[in-house]
């Protein structure tokens, strides 16, 4: 993305012809690494989250605390980005949408939302493993 980023600012100053694909493809890659990192941020417990509760409460309660916001995460997930996600990369995919500079179907840039939310599902599912298998939760405050 930074080379990308870099190439269009060189040909927009230094050339004074802009690339006609590089916003467009920065945009994508944005898109694909916001996800990715959300998807990450599950996975490494770092998601955003209000930890009033959490710091509150201990031993089993706060487990079970942690396996509720952890099937709240796998519900959303399931439901907006799995289904609604192969939902909008089949409607487009159906619909032969392109990208207007790179001429790609846009259901491949949209694949991305399907993809983290089953990444989200399964290190909810393996933080919930975790928690059941570990005597005790580590609640990280800023």
């Amino acid at each position: 993305m930074i080379i990308n980023v870099l190439w269009q600012v060189a040909t927009r100053f230094l050339l004074k012809d802009p690339s006609s694909f590089t916003e467009e493809l920065a945009r994508y890659l944005l898109i694909w690494t916001g996800l990715l990192g959300a998807a990450y941020a599950v996975g490494k417990k770092i998601h955003l989250a209000i930890d009033l509760l959490p710091t509150i409460l201990k031993g089993k309660k706060q487990k079970s605390l942690q396996v509720i916001i952890n099937g709240f995460i796998i519900l959303f997930s399931l439901f907006v980005f799995i289904i609604g996600g192969i939902r909008l990369v089949y409607i487009t995919f159906l619909l032969g949408q392109l990208s207007p500079a790179l001429q790609v179907p846009l259901a491949y840039v949209y694949l991305i939302v399907p993809i983290s939310g089953i990444c989200m599902v399964v290190y909810s599912l393996l933080n919930i493993i975790d928690d059941r298998n570990n005597n005790h939760i580590e609640v990280i405050s800023n």
